[in-house]
């Protein structure tokens, strides 16, 4: 079996150094909010070329805490409204929604399958304030067109970075940086992966961070002394130092990963099978290279039994989901079609040349 994502044999070559961090950590005898989570901090603000690094538990967490503090600072007021487009991962949505916002929901482009830029202007309301740039699968949102539109109608922009870690625009500017605030995952999967939960925000604002730094601690900033209703969401030390270990290798697994996804979109040839879009700016880290079919299910199962494994991102559309019932009724129909053909080939960096031609031999195969 062709595996979606082998992620043991990711993490395998990093084990001796995985082991000499756990000996570091555990012989230091500081488990929480340490000189590792502080060494990951600075190297992946560096790496991002941000000023700030904040380290929180996840990736929902870490877009939670950015309109949370937000909210603290005033630039948001709970029941603004948030642009974002109606085809992201529900955590998305649930972030605007804990932080008692209101998400409206935006078509995406359905060659990127990213928010369209062209329609966050028929949605903005006196009540919007902010716009969620999703970088689905690892591909960059328009962020060029999106920050015009922000700074024309004083809104706050901020991206959800999850699968886009180095993705990066034209002019060489990372994921991250692109915004005047970032939510990373390092979800195991992601292309830079922890050994459990993990996320980040990154910011060049230093109010933002610090007040971010407090949310994430209960709202202390000196220890026992509370100024903000916060939260328990703190990158754990073994997990950044881990993420170290793997940092400087993010950038070469990028590229295995692009080199994998031009041999699929130069030698996959099916006119049942539609191939994803891909810049030549490099705007893509292809976290996932997903393609579209009319009968997945077929398509899923055909190459099941030819021993390829697939995934589906994501098979229920937001608006969908039983959690928002409310939204239920409401209608998107490129939304909808993304969700019901999207397939998700194998991915990352430790596929094998003959794996990549085997997958495509057998999706040309397919009839």
């Amino acid at each position: 079996m062709i595996k979606f994502l082998d992620l043991q044999k990711i993490n395998t070559p990093y084990r001796l150094a995985f082991e000499k961090k756990l000996a570091t950590v555990s012989d230091r005898g500081w488990y929480i909010l340490g000189e590792e989570v502080q060494k990951f901090e600075n190297e992946f603000a560096a790496y991002c070329g941000t000023k700030h690094c904040i380290g929180v538990g996840n990736g929902l967490d870490a877009l939670v805490l950015i309109f949370k503090s937000y909210i603290e600072l005033g630039k948001l007021q709970k029941g603004d409204e948030v642009i974002v487009a109606a085809n992201t991962y529900i955590a998305s949505i649930l972030a605007i929604l804990q932080a008692d916002l209101v998400p409206v929901l935006v078509e995406p482009d359905a060659q990127t399958y990213n928010l369209d830029p062209d329609l966050v202007g028929a949605n903005l309301s006196a009540k919007t304030k902010a716009i969620l740039a999703v970088h689905l699968y690892g591909q960059l949102c328009d962020m060029h067109k999106l920050q015009r539109i922000a700074k024309q109608h004083g809104l706050l922009l901020i991206e959800d970075a999850a699968q886009a870690h180095g993705a990066q625009d034209g002019h060489g500017i990372k994921a991250g940086n692109l915004s005047d605030a970032a939510g990373f995952s390092f979800y195991p999967g992601k292309n830079l992966g922890a050994l459990g939960d993990a996320g980040t925000v990154t910011t060049n604002d230093p109010e933002l961070a610090q007040m971010i730094r407090s949310l994430r601690n209960y709202g202390s900033e000196v220890k026992y002394y509370n100024d903000h209703i916060g939260y328990n969401s703190r990158l754990d030390e073994l997990q950044a130092a881990f993420l170290q270990v793997k940092l400087p290798h993010l950038e070469g697994e990028n590229q295995r990963r692009k080199y994998i996804a031009k041999r699929y979109l130069a030698e996959i040839n099916n006119p049942k099978i539609g191939l994803p879009f891909y810049d030549r700016s490099l705007n893509h880290n292809f976290h996932l290279f997903v393609i579209q079919t009319k009968n997945r299910e077929a398509l899923q199962h055909y190459l099941q039994e030819s021993g390829v494994q697939t995934m589906i991102h994501y098979p229920v559309p937001p608006h969908k989901q039983k959690a928002l019932g409310q939204w239920n009724d409401l209608s998107f129909p490129i939304t909808e079609k993304i969700h019901r053909r999207v397939l998700s080939l194998p991915m990352g960096p430790v596929l094998t040349d003959d794996e990549v031609t085997s997958v495509i031999r057998i999706l040309n195969d397919y009839r």
